[in-house]
């Protein structure tokens, strides 16, 4: 197991460090709506929720930027065009589904950057890299199309800073399929445990690596309270911890 904060020797660059570029912003990948400033003591940070499908991220989400004041970007579902053909046909629609994710959540990422304000995210870019490897593992995504997917997440990384801190909501695939079950999306109905396994899987890999280059702070959701306590334990890890290991890049294939 994990700790709950690997360390790092110096802080990820925050979302206050300027952008390699300044990306045009369409319309509607903006946050819900215009906040207040964050509270002085957490200065300016960009949160990334990650976790399983089901895990409450958007839940979590919405409670720390309200309980905050920060904007709240969200996961891309409900205008997600390639969402039903992929439950559908993951095989065939794997590629692009990945593809069209990665531009979505690079647009917002850039966005939270561009803003320079305090920001909390509903799964980071970096986590559609599990999906991806998973795919390509159980053949689900050619080999080819997987090649070129993480050589477009490494060039497009070359322009992004790294979040101030990921929480992880640590759920496991039972308790996924449970969550799956009781909020009822109708896309979502052909989910499989075996499949919520291998994610599993993926998601201890990709906590294990990421956590070399970003501040994790991982959470049993299931011990989970208010809003309140958890904006207390990203203080007391994130602002209060000192980060001892340094590294610079991360590898989406590890």
């Amino acid at each position: 197991m994990l700790p709950d904060l690997l360390e790092s020797d110096t802080p990820a660059p925050s979302a206050g460090s300027a952008p390699a570029f300044a990306p045009q912003i369409a319309s509607g990948s903006g946050p819900t709506r215009e906040r207040a400033a964050a509270p002085e003591v957490f200065g300016n940070i960009f949160i990334g929720i990650a976790g399983m499908i089901g895990a409450g991220k958007s839940t979590l989400a919405k409670a720390l930027g309200d309980h905050l004041g920060i904007d709240t970007y969200y996961e891309p579902v409900a205008d997600n065009e390639y969402l039903a053909d992929f439950y559908r046909d993951t095989a065939k629609y794997s590629f692009a589904m990945q593809v069209y994710l990665l531009n979505r959540r690079f647009q917002q990422h850039q966005e939270i950057i561009w803003r320079n304000k305090s920001a909390v995210q509903d799964r980071t870019i970096y986590e559609d890299s599990i999906f991806a490897k998973m795919l390509a593992k159980t053949g689900l995504m050619d080999e080819r199309d997987y090649k070129t997917y993480v050589q477009l997440f490494r060039n497009m990384s070359n322009f992004m800073c790294k979040p101030s801190v990921i929480v992880f909501l640590d759920v496991s695939p039972e308790a996924s399929a449970e969550r799956i079950r009781l909020r009822s999306r109708g896309v979502e109905s052909k989910i499989e445990l075996g499949y919520l396994r291998a994610l599993h899987e993926g998601y201890e890999e990709f906590i294990e690596s990421i956590s070399k280059v970003i501040p994790v702070i991982r959470i049993d959701y299931e011990k989970f309270a208010t809003a309140e306590q958890m904006a207390e334990v990203i203080k007391r890890e994130y602002l209060d911890a000192s980060f001892l290991r340094r590294v610079t890049t991360w590898d989406p294939t590890r």
